[in-house]
């Protein structure tokens, strides 16, 4: 892979969520210092709303790393669940033993015996919801009700959603408003500008490994900014395809022509009537279907 020719340690833009890339931008250092206030208050939901690619999943991770050790955490990654569903999966995350056998009534029980005990403790409980606006409308009034759970002093479970701006459509119908209104603290995440998708851009090559001369002009990384929308997945995306095309072509500068490439190989951001469509991925092809037969000529030869 392309990471030995560029003097990297591993991969700087996968899509996978990895805090240790993690650069502490403006929109992302706010949406943490929201959190952490709101979990200190102790009362009802935290919100946190972007679009798609924007880091709210890095961000939950974050959140899940660096949260006092006096919160226990219940965290459900992919919460298109149905009431019962949800529950169960809220009594799992807390240690009630045998939740998936008990019935309703009695798992609701538990689940409340369970949050007493840890409040007993000196323990705070947060459930996180990742994805939250694939949630049910019976399963977020489902979760509303589990916030009715509380001492005469305190509250014994906060939530925290983490969800693409469709939530927000949903709240907004007269059915969800009782849970709109428990809503006390939200965060919207934004793009980013153009200099912090160049900071972007040069942080994950560092952390990467790279220590050479920058492989991205200031004027390629604005222009990158300028196509991906300030969006860090699709920054990621792109880089990664840059790379791609200027290690299969045996250079170590990227150029407008490698970035052009990388767009037009892109969902959403080519030109679908171009005859270079697939381009990147009939080269990548090429590149290892090359280095396959390279090997297999040298086990013969040895």
């Amino acid at each position: 892979m392309y990471f030995y020719h560029f003097g990297l340690r591993e991969l700087p833009f996968t899509l996978t969520p990895n805090t240790n890339f993690y650069l502490g931008l403006e929109s992302h250092n706010e949406a943490l210092a929201v959190l952490f206030t709101a979990l200190k208050t102790g009362e009802g939901f935290i919100k946190v709303v972007g679009e798609v690619g924007t880091g709210k999943t890095l961000i939950c991770r974050k959140l899940l790393n660096e949260i006092p050790d006096n919160f226990v955490t219940a965290y459900i990654p992919n919460p298109y669940l149905e009431p019962d569903e949800l529950r169960r999966a809220v009594a799992v995350e807390l240690g009630v033993q045998q939740a998936q056998s008990m019935s309703v009534q009695l798992l609701t029980q538990r689940i409340q015996q369970r949050l007493l005990e840890l409040n007993s403790q000196g323990n705070s409980v947060v459930l996180i919801l990742d994805e939250a606006q694939a949630l049910p409308g019976e399963s977020l009034e489902a979760l509303r009700l589990f916030t009715n759970i509380e001492t005469e002093t305190r509250k014994l479970l906060q939530v925290v959603l983490f969800a693409q701006p469709e939530l927000d459509e949903r709240l907004a119908e007269k059915a969800f408003r009782q849970l709109k209104q428990r809503i006390t603290f939200s965060y919207k995440l934004r793009p980013l500008n153009t200099l912090e998708v160049e900071h972007y851009i040069q942080h994950r090559l560092q952390v990467a490994g790279h220590n050479s001369a920058p492989l991205f002009s200031r004027a390629l990384a604005k222009k990158v900014a300028k196509v991906s929308g300030g969006v860090p997945r699709l920054v990621n995306i792109i880089c990664h395809k840059m790379l791609m095309l200027a290690y299969g072509e045996g250079r170590y500068q990227l150029t407008n022509k490698h970035l052009s490439r990388a767009i037009e190989d892109t969902e959403g951001m080519q030109n679908k009537t171009s005859g270079k469509f697939y381009l990147i991925s009939l080269l990548i092809v090429t590149v290892l279907a090359g280095l396959y037969f390279s090997w297999d000529i040298l086990g013969t030869l040895l």
